[in-house]
């Protein structure tokens, strides 16, 4: 219990500290809430179509206007948080623990492993990653589980070699060969000793990752190959907006893309904070 006061404290000391960091866990946690609670506080069905009034500005009835079939954009803009939130966490999660379990292996272990490991991670970063996004999806199928396989994917050679980098270095250190004289096994050091030392970077590599998975979940859907309308996400008001512009319905495009990227730039300046928060020099 007092383990994990101390580091909920440390936590708090460090974001009060860091007014970057204070105003990007603020936003984050307003799109957390959003997310969990979005549907129950919207004024309006986000899939429900009123003809007598497409294309209305914003109003104190609409906040954020209606879009070409009446539909209210604030509720969709709302009700998109959860699709958009969900896909990018748990293409980051599965990305993240798979890389760790890879990488660390790799850098740990050397040997061939290392080098099947280090050949496999190049041939994915030799594409263009939304390139690869969007032909996985396009094999695969443009359903969510697919869409967060492939950004997962995508993902996944960052954190195979910084989590191997990190085991390289590391693994020299005299704290390890102590560990190991300690009588501690392979699997013990990398975790109780090598994982929680390489975790700070690993933490800002998450948070970059992060934004860009929830990009590019909005950029499949943009293009056609993610989130199948009439479910509000992102990328599909974004795009369905983008062609009544030049009309002048700019409240299609504005707050869709604003809260796009105040999403992604809010995890962004995430990653200082988060290395802060998990290296154990700071404690």
């Amino acid at each position: 219990m007092s383990r994990s006061f101390s580091f909920v404290s440390h936590a708090c000391a460090l974001v009060v500290r860091n007014p970057i960091s204070l105003g990007s866990v603020a936003m984050i946690s307003l799109l957390a809430i959003l997310a969990l609670f979005g549907p129950h506080l919207v004024p309006y069905d986000p899939n429900l179509t009123d003809l007598s009034i497409p294309f209305s500005p914003p109003t104190a009835g609409h906040w954020f206007g209606t879009d070409q079939v009446g539909r209210d954009v604030f509720s969709r803009v709302i009700v998109a948080t959860r699709i958009d939130l969900m896909v990018a966490i748990c293409a980051v999660a599965l990305s993240f623990f798979a890389g760790i379990l890879i990488g660390a292996s790799s850098g740990y272990y050397g040997g061939s492993l290392d080098l099947w490991v280090s050949r496999a991670t190049d041939m994915v970063q030799v594409f263009p990653l939304f390139v690869l996004a969007m032909a996985l999806v396009a094999a695969l199928g443009t359903d969510m589980r697919n869409i967060v396989l492939a950004t997962a994917i995508v993902n996944l050679p960052f954190y195979v070699r910084l989590t191997r980098a990190e085991m390289i270095i590391l693994r020299a250190q005299m704290f390890v060969e102590a560990a190991r004289v300690a009588g501690n096994g392979d699997g013990r050091i990398m975790c109780r000793v090598l994982l929680p030392n390489a975790l700070p970077n690993l933490m800002i590599q998450l948070s970059v990752n992060l934004g860009w998975a929830i990009l590019n979940a909005a950029s499949l859907s943009f293009i056609g190959l993610g989130i199948r309308p009439p479910t509000p996400e992102w990328g599909i008001m974004v795009a369905e907006g983008a062609t009544h512009v030049v009309a002048g319905n700019w409240w299609l495009v504005i707050f869709p893309g604003l809260l796009l990227t105040l999403a992604v730039f809010s995890f962004n300046l995430l990653g200082d904070a988060l290395r802060d928060l998990f290296d154990i020099r700071t404690r």
